[in-house]
């Protein structure tokens, strides 16, 4: 069986996942009478100090129906450039809600409050396009599993605020964050006005998002939720998958931080241009293969013909991120599959 990394979300449901699922009790989740679903929104909103929760399919869908509640059509969200919200949510802000999006560039993805500060514009009155929400990702995806700073998040939610300008957290990642960095979910929380979080990336659930914010605006964020089509009947079946995730899934995050950072240093024995381990904070590692002269399909294609899975996400790029399905003796042979697929002529 191949070793797979290219995500954390193509883990399967347990076998005491699959168990909570079949025993859900479910209702009419679009006449808001599924058990297993209002209990998982109210439990994580209470987790992030949030009024209220929605949930949703995927994440994508999550962070686009909370943009939507803070800005109009026709005014400017600001996120850094690599951000998944604009690079691979495949333009929704502006197909569906009409909104603009200006980016800000960093390393790594890690946030400098001075830097979205200084591009922000907000009631730019009727000739410029008014800036009236900042999205910030934590973990950062592209930029390799990073955790924003929560000192940098404090700053410019502050600064925001004064300013008029909401903020939206993309924490599809967050779990890995808080347990990484120590950083509590309410800390986190305290800083936004709508996030978005993922339960079947690092918390093996087959499926699930949720958008948390203000009661208002998640019944808001509900009606456009059924007008895109989202609306789902006897869905606490998924829900449950959810509950369990948070039971028994976040902890055990620090295991999948450990195997990223083990990759990492062996790459970066093998060659320092490859990664940095400190650039590793979590349980993605993202390799530039520039100093190897090779691109990321040729290693793509390399490694899978010898039973490992990566992601090719740039010409030079190539990502891996370890999981609950990875074992650490199938860790140790990813390495060894790495170090052949990279040295070969």
């Amino acid at each position: 069986m191949a070793i797979d990394l290219r995500s954390d979300t193509v883990t399967a449901p347990s076998t005491g996942m699959r168990a909570a699922m079949a025993g859900a009790a479910v209702g009419d989740d679009v006449y808001g009478d599924d058990p297993t679903v209002n209990s998982l929104e109210e439990r994580v909103a209470a987790l992030f100090g949030h009024e209220a929760g929605l949930f949703s399919p995927t994440g994508s869908l999550a962070n686009q129906l909370a943009i939507r509640t803070l800005v109009k059509p026709g005014e400017e969200l600001l996120t850094e450039t690599s951000s998944h919200i604009v690079r691979a949510e495949l333009g929704a802000a502006a197909t569906f809600s009409g909104i603009t999006t200006r980016t800000w560039q960093s390393t790594h993805g890690v946030l400098r409050a001075e830097d979205p500060l200084a591009i922000a514009h907000e009631n730019a009155g009727p000739y410029l396009v008014s800036t009236t929400a900042i999205a910030i990702e934590n973990t950062h995806n592209f930029g390799g599993g990073t955790i924003q700073p929560i000192d940098e998040i404090a700053v410019l939610a502050r600064a925001a605020r004064a300013r008029g300008i909401a903020m939206h957290l993309d924490g599809a990642r967050i779990w890995n964050a808080h347990v990484a960095s120590g950083v509590s979910l309410l800390e986190y929380g305290k800083h936004f006005d709508t996030i978005s979080v993922c339960l079947s990336k690092g918390l093996g659930a087959p499926i699930g998002s949720l958008m948390l914010s203000t009661k208002a605006r998640v019944a808001e964020a509900r009606i456009w939720r059924k007008r895109y089509g989202a609306g789902m009947r006897q869905v606490g079946i998924i829900a449950a998958a959810g509950h369990y995730a948070l039971d028994q899934n976040i902890t055990r995050l620090g295991e999948d931080h450990t195997k990223a950072k083990k990759i990492a240093r062996a790459m970066h024995a093998l060659n320092p241009s490859l990664v940095h381990p400190d650039n590793v904070h979590t349980n993605i590692v993202g390799l530039d293969l520039v100093g190897m002269g090779m691109t990321a399909d040729e290693l793509n294609t390399r490694c899978r013909e010898a039973g490992l899975w990566i992601s090719a996400l740039g010409k030079h790029y190539a990502r891996l991120v370890t999981h609950m399905d990875v074992s650490d003796g199938q860790c140790d042979e990813a390495i060894a599959i790495l170090q052949r697929a990279l040295v070969a002529k």
